[in-house]
């Protein structure tokens, strides 16, 4: 607790213990005798202190619940409150669909007023400010929540980082523009509302987290999947510019995947779905209960509602921002994983063989085909997968990690990191019988008719994988055996990540030397059980994607 909450505290103690004739109210009662308290600019809250020795305070409310004439709405202010809340259980999470059947959500249920963040921090301080993390979770901008375990801060903490989880819109809730919602705002734009919730958490980061023993000067985001290209956007936007002092990225921009597109495209899909509900006015849209909102969206097609080139979150295309060197000039660590999606999305049900995977090459490619071949050339049909895992992946999500990194290096001014994670998760716990892994950490549990998901097949690391690495949670998943190896695998990634968080470069003692990108030298650190630096390769296939993205 700062000093001066401590001597507000005591103030307060004398008073009521010399003065008052009845009862010391509860609010007071609780200040006096607890340590987990911090007050912030809305109120005072109250967390708990877990065994780890790390205070953990969940379900702060960052910004006003986004119902009613709020739905589609930039986020407001908390309304403050008095006395202590109790900050002792997630949030709920954002109205999403059960989009990835294996995410473990501890969250209070699920509601449109979800904008709640968690905050884990060392109990014992010292007379510095500690660095902030702020991670943003993935899944596709459509379901994902701040509860789930993969994410959780506490183990950050323990290395001397103040973490935080951050909940936002999501899908149509959180990106569906329309002409008069346009209109209507200040800014004359619409959508976005899930970058614009991340940004009101950042801004509440810097008001009050110097009172968790954080240094708002010194706030790193970070995340994975759609959390990455959350943080891309962020680091492009003009409005978070400011508020950040380093980005981390794993797997994804939006420099090539769920990109922005222009505002009036944005406001014709949300046209659209308006006719598709049958709705003829903002208010009958407002009004539409947000059950029958998510279910109708779902239907419509979750992945159809883009953030959008409004003049305000970007005020010019994102490629332009970064191409021009515009972004945020902070330190940048990020990279993806060796099977970010599998062979079959090229191939299909097709077998591996080179004859297979040309005539997929043509069929995707046409007349450049040709050229795509020679960039992803198998030598045998032993070869094919993992070929066409790679050229899979590249489509998916790396090209667009790649084209990332590529321009900040060129154009930011400061220190880029790239990484390469390599490590394959081990087999299921036995326990888990009847089910597959699916792509969020968990399981997907099948019925016996159901075809099994596509298991890897070179043995690589698939998409997510490395965020209980990362963020030193392998405890937390219950559905992996975790091996010594894996452990290893965990201790070397979350030290490079704590150690960028600190310093804004992830050297540190015990650790294979990473340097920075410098020009034509690209190094890459290959994240595995023998983590090890390697010089960049297959530069040309992501030439190629980016001439004919």
């Amino acid at each position: 607790m700062p000093h001066s909450s401590i001597n507000t505290t005591l103030g307060r103690w004398l008073f009521f213990s010399i003065f008052a004739t009845a009862a010391v109210p509860a609010a007071v009662q609780a200040q006096k005798t607890s340590n987990n308290q911090v007050k912030t600019v809305h109120g005072i809250i109250e967390g708990t202190l877990e065994p780890s020795g790390v205070r953990a305070f969940k379900g702060i409310p960052f910004a006003a619940p986004p119902t009613g004439d709020l739905r589609w709405k930039a986020p407001q202010p908390v309304q403050a409150w008095q006395g202590v809340r109790k900050t002792v259980k997630f949030g709920p999470r954002a109205m999403q669909a059960n989009m990835f059947g294996d995410m473990g959500f501890r969250s209070d249920g699920m509601s449109e007023d979800c904008l709640y963040l968690n905050v884990w921090t060392p109990a014992k301080r010292g007379k510095t400010l500690l660095p902030v993390l702020v991670y943003f979770y993935g899944g596709g901008f459509v379901a994902g929540d701040g509860s789930e375990s993969r994410y959780d801060g506490e183990s950050m903490a323990t290395k001397g980082i103040v973490s935080l989880t951050v909940n936002y819109r999501l899908g149509a809730f959180g990106f569906m523009a329309h002409p008069e919602l346009s209109q209507e705002a200040p800014y004359k734009g619409s959508g976005n509302y899930t970058l614009l919730d991340q940004t009101a958490a950042l801004k509440w980061v810097q008001e009050n987290i110097a009172a968790f023993g954080g240094d708002p000067k010194r706030v790193t985001i970070a995340g994975e999947s759609a959390g990455s290209i959350a943080v891309s956007a962020q680091m492009a936007s003009p409005l978070s510019r400011n508020l950040i002092a380093g980005v981390i990225g794993e797997s994804g921009s939006l420099l090539g995947a769920l990109s922005a597109v222009p505002l009036a495209k944005a406001e014709a899909v949300g046209q659209e779905f308006a006719a598709a509900l049958g709705v003829k006015s903002l208010a009958e849209l407002r009004s539409v209960p947000a059950e029958k909102l998510l279910e109708a969206s779902t239907k419509f097609g979750p992945y159809r509602f883009n953030m959008n080139i409004d003049g305000y979150v970007f005020d010019k295309s994102p490629f332009d921002i970064y191409a021009s060197g515009e972004q945020a000039k902070v330190p940048l660590l990020a990279g993806w994983n060796n099977e970010e999606m599998n062979a079959r999305a090229v191939l299909g049900n097709n077998a591996p063989t080179k004859a297979n995977f040309e005539a997929a090459v043509k069929k995707l490619y046409g007349d450049k085909a040709e050229e795509v071949l020679r960039l992803y050339n198998p030598a045998t049909d032993a070869e094919v997968a993992r070929v066409a895992t790679d050229l899979a992946g590249d489509r998916f999500i790396s090209f667009s990690t790649w084209k990332w990194i590529d321009l900040a290096a060129k154009t930011g001014g400061q220190p880029v990191y790239r990484y390469l994670y390599s490590h394959p998760r081990p087999p299921m716990v036995a326990s888990m019988g009847n089910a597959t892994p699916g792509l969020a950490g968990g399981v997907v549990k099948s019925d016996g008719k159901t075809p099994a998901s596509p298991q890897p097949r070179t043995g690589g690391a698939v998409h997510s994988a490395e965020i209980e690495y990362a963020m030193g949670n392998l405890n937390g998943n219950k559905v992996y055996a975790w091996t010594a190896d894996d452990r290893k695998v965990s201790a070397t990634m979350q030290a490079y990540f704590a150690n960028f968080v600190k310093t804004g470069n992830p050297n540190g003692a015990g650790l294979p030397n990473w340097p920075a990108i410098k020009g034509e030298n690209v190094p890459v650190m290959v994240i595995d059980v023998n983590t090890r630096l390697e010089q960049e390769q297959h530069r040309g296939r992501y030439l190629f994607l980016d001439k004919n993205r």
